[in-house]
């Protein structure tokens, strides 16, 4: 089951009413297939976008400071907007309750409840309010991507088939960060501790040469600590040539992973469209073997292999 197949059959237990102003509010709100439902949809999102920036500039202190009626006005209007938006959803649906603690309905909620929280508490709005840009996720449903929403879910299948492969990945990048960062406390501190003195370099402890090791095996570098001893400088030099070996290991195969499921996904589909159009006549490429190929394919769908044609 993907995300967007969860949310949707979530939100068609809701029950649109029968018939009535209810209904056509609810088509209306819910659904993005009629020209009203898209433009108050993309209204939506606009509404969105620009609370966000709002909240956003505000925490800049030289705007804040300068626009801060503004601010406080704006989002004020945003929020009773979005509460009056969560009303009508409430009203439209045929069980409100369920939709209130739906996944749709918690994130309209959470997006206006920073404001009356902080205005109960006596606060100034923080950037908690940006919560709201969870919403944004409407923006699937919105321009139709809902390809997005199925491939995402294909990369997480690909990347929870590979969690074996991923977990002796994570042991391997552990069991360096651990050797490497003993080894460099070692070599760092040498002289101190021939003559029992306590460390005097920035590896002062094992736990700091382990930070220092996932800092360089990542490549990021901060520079906070770094060796001062060739043996020191030489160990570095090969951990951030292991560190560039190792960043590709996940991506082969977790990318082996991802194409299967594709190709699976494909296969079945294929096998579903010959189903429904009474074609038991698939091909098979001679190339690489794939077996679901339409009767009238002229190309392989995965090599593009040209398919031997009838004989008339």
């Amino acid at each position: 089951m993907n995300v967007h197949d969860h949310f949707t059959r979530q939100e068609r237990r809701l029950q649109c009413p029968a018939s009535g102003w209810r209904r056509e509010l609810y088509i209306i709100i819910f659904e993005s297939d009629t020209p009203t439902g898209k433009l108050f949809d993309i209204g939506l999102l606009i509404a969105i976008l620009v609370s966000v920036a709002v909240v956003s500039m505000e925490t800049v202190s030289s705007v804040a400071d300068r626009y801060s009626w503004y601010f406080q006005a704006l989002e004020w209007s945003f929020t009773i907007l979005f509460t009056a938006e969560y009303l009508v959803r409430l009203s439209c649906v045929r069980k409100p309750q369920r939709y209130m603690f739906s996944f749709w309905g918690l994130i309209d909620l959470c997006s206006i409840l920073p404001t009356y929280i902080f205005y109960l508490a006596g606060s100034h709005f923080a950037s908690v309010a940006m919560v709201r840009s969870i919403r944004l996720l409407r923006v699937f449903r919105v321009l139709k991507l809902l390809r997005l929403m199925s491939e995402a879910d294909v990369l997480y299948r690909s990347i929870w088939d590979s969690r074996g492969k991923i977990v002796v990945f994570l042991f391997t990048v552990v069991i360096a960060v651990t050797l490497s960062g003993t080894l460099m406390y070692q070599v760092e501190n040498f002289d101190d501790h021939l003559n029992n003195r306590a460390p005097s370099s920035s590896f002062d402890s094992i736990p700091q040469s382990m930070y220092w090791a996932i800092v360089t095996m990542t490549t990021v570098g901060y520079g906070d600590v770094v060796p001062k001893t060739t043996a020191g400088k030489i160990i570095s030099a090969v951990l951030i040539l292991l560190g560039y070996s190792l960043i590709i290991v996940p991506t082969g195969f977790v990318t082996a992973r991802l194409s299967e499921t594709v190709h699976a996904r494909d296969r079945l589909g294929n096998r579903a469209l010959a189903d429904e159009n009474d074609d038991d006549e698939l091909k098979t490429c001679q190339r690489c073997g794939r077996d679901d190929q339409p009767s009238d394919a002229r190309y392989c769908n995965q090599c593009g292999e040209p398919m031997p044609r009838e004989e008339e």
